[in-house]
């Protein structure tokens, strides 16, 4: 009988199916790559635009906003995107919140406001054409997150998430996913946390070719896009 080589036996020990989940998440990374530095590229003259439309609409604030969210393995990342809402718009939730008892119903059932008062004019279109997570490209360059993946959640979500938190994390956020291709904006937040803990537990190159063709659809359709 042939001795088999260290590798050999370390393959045994994974197991096939451990082995092309490795390979697919390296050859996600690389996709990753090419994708995030074409993204960076076409964000500088989108910055520029979305500047100009900015200040036209006498908003002289950064047009970049900043948050924390939860990544992989529970880490926090600072997640990029084009400001869609007034400055202070958190401040401004509570506000709402405290005075607007439909309002908290609402949020407490989504997570979001259909009609949020907090947009801005150009916030407004940013959202209806996703543009708003352009910037996202940097984080998937950096590694923070993929093309496709679940919803990159906040902080303050964690103990919302319940028993969904464990299996959600165990896979990178991304810029879109099965949760923005199954009604995103129309789906209550407990049904985005089933759909999107069942994709960290059977994402495959499959399900990501089909997420990444159906999000062209979405877009374009602009469905569920608030």
């Amino acid at each position: 009988m042939e001795k088999t080589t260290y590798l050999e036996n370390e393959m045994l020990t994974i197991g096939p199916r451990a082995i092309l989940r490795s390979v697919y998440f390296v050859g996600k990374r690389f996709l990753d790559i090419f994708c995030g530095f074409f993204g960076v590229i076409v964000l500088i003259p989108l910055s520029a635009t979305v500047k100009i439309a900015s200040v036209i609409n006498k908003d002289n604030n950064p047009i970049f906003f900043t948050q924390d969210r939860i990544g992989k393995n529970g880490n926090t990342f600072k997640l990029y995107k084009f400001r869609s809402m007034m400055v202070g718009a958190d401040e401004e939730l509570k506000r709402l919140l405290k005075e607007d008892k439909k309002l908290r119903e609402e949020y407490r059932i989504n997570k979001k406001l259909k009609n949020d008062p907090r947009v801005t004019k150009v916030g407004a279109i940013l959202r209806k054409t996703s543009l708003d997570e352009w910037p996202q490209f940097i984080n998937i360059l950096k590694g923070d997150m993929n093309i496709i993946g679940n919803r990159p959640y906040l902080p303050r979500e964690k103990e919302d998430m319940g028993s969904f938190y464990n299996l959600i994390i165990k896979t990178k956020p991304g810029l879109t996913g099965l949760w923005q291709t199954s009604g995103r904006s129309d789906t209550t937040f407990q049904k985005r946390l089933e759909l999107e803990s069942w994709y960290s537990m059977h994402c495959s190159p499959k399900l990501d070719i089909k997420i990444f063709f159906k999000t062209f659809k979405t877009v374009l359709c602009r469905k569920g896009a608030k």
